[in-house]
């Protein structure tokens, strides 16, 4: 007997108990469906986490951490601006880094009329806009002119739109920020994803920033290699450069947001794996329910198989005509059972605000284990089938 009239043969039992096969295949269905959810999940928060962390890529932070003899020489160090313009220039000599981005932040206040809110300021530059990808949802971005022109021109924070305009928009107001006016050009987009927090802020150009605090150092540093293999060679020579500007050992450092990606990375996959392992377990409690219907399958078809081995069944082909069956079963509900889990995950993922991914690796897989699934489970009453003694089997009743 062929393989293919073994399916035939195989689908025709199933259809002949559909209630009974379509029960059994919903533990294969709910496993499969459950593993294939939680590693879509898994791999989508993962994406969703690295991408939070690490922005457009292949960027180093650079912090300054004074040491306890600087502290001790200057109490005052954390009040003075770590970064200086001279400090830009030179590291924008070195090789591996394509691009030096450099922001101010000052803490400060925001008024228009009588209302008034506590803000951070801060002055930035083209490159700045570019990297963050900062979007506007009311008015316009800053443009050109306004950097190079040094404009009285503004961003506010959605939060800040919320606070000091009560949720109408301000764009072409007049605002006062550290008590000099400035005029709202546009409003950002409300932040979403797990590292998004309203704040109250203030994106100011540059040299307008310069203008309105009195000094041209920068708080914060972002360096961009210029190839991702040579991230970790560019934060090494930025940090040494740093420090031997500023005669320090070790104050300034530098952090690869790849790498710390990479370890968090590390750790949802290890949840995903404990996690799928335990939705894994439903699949073990499906396997038990495709073996006892096979038993009873085996034994309401005692006489059958008499029959089949009176006209020259062989035991092989009894065995295998029984595991195809076990396996076209688990088959059957695992391809369902991929179909279900994917349709709940991109309904997870649309809700939840990151991506969906389901692999083709993680597909093949569910297909695979339901069939090792009927294999494993369906030996059993197939061994047992194909031991049965033809004329005792004919006189069962």
């Amino acid at each position: 007997m062929s393989l293919m009239e073994n399916f035939k043969m195989a689908l025709g039992s199933l259809k002949a108990h559909k209630m009974r096969s379509i029960l059994t295949m919903l533990g294969i269905i709910i496993g499969v469906g459950a593993v294939i959810i939680v590693v879509a999940i898994g791999q989508g928060g993962e994406a969703m986490l690295k991408n939070q962390i690490t922005g457009p890529g292949n960027t180093i932070e650079v912090f300054y951490q004074p040491s306890d003899e600087e502290i001790r020489v200057n109490p005052n160090v954390f009040n003075q601006a770590p970064f200086t313009q001279e400090d830009i220039r030179a590291l924008k000599q070195i090789p591996e880094i394509k691009e030096v981005i450099a922001s101010s932040s000052q803490f400060s206040t925001a008024r228009i009329q009588d209302k008034a809110v506590d803000i951070s300021a801060t002055g930035i530059s083209k490159e700045y806009l570019d990297l963050h990808e900062i979007k506007v949802k009311k008015g316009r971005t800053l443009t050109a002119s306004d950097f190079l022109g040094g404009r009285r021109s503004a961003l506010v924070s959605h939060k800040l739109l919320e606070e000091l305009f009560e949720g109408k928009s301000p764009v072409g107001k007049v605002i006062l920020v550290a008590g000099q006016p400035v005029e709202v050009v546009g409003v950002l987009e409300k932040p979403e994803g797990l590292f998004a927090f309203g704040s109250m802020e203030v994106y100011l150009p540059f040299q307008t920033w310069r203008m309105m605090f009195g000094t041209s150092d920068f708080t914060q540093l972002t360096l961009q290699a210029a190839n991702p293999d040579k991230i970790q060679t560019a934060g090494k020579k930025a940090a040494k450069t740093l420090n031997q500007l500023h005669n320090t050992e070790k104050s300034y450092q530098v952090i690869n947001m790849e790498e710390i990606a990479a370890g968090i990375g590390q750790v949802t996959k290890i949840m995903t794996l404990i996690i799928g392992s335990i939705a894994g377990i439903s699949l073990f409690v499906g396997g038990i329910g495709v073996m006892n219907i096979m038993l009873v399958s085996v034994t309401e078809r005692t006489r059958e198989i008499g029959i089949r081995m009176a006209l020259g069944a062989t035991r092989n082909q009894v065995l295998t005509q029984f595991l195809i069956e076990s396996v076209t079963l688990t088959l059957i509900g695992g391809i369902v059972g991929i179909g279900f889990g994917w349709g709940v995950a991109s309904l997870v993922s649309v809700f939840a605000g990151w991506p969906s991914l389901v692999s083709w690796q993680v597909v093949l897989i569910g297909v695979l284990f339901s069939m090792v699934i009927g294999v494993v489970f369906g030996i059993l009453p197939a061994n047992k089938a194909s031991k049965l003694d033809p004329i005792e089997s004919l006189r069962y009743e």
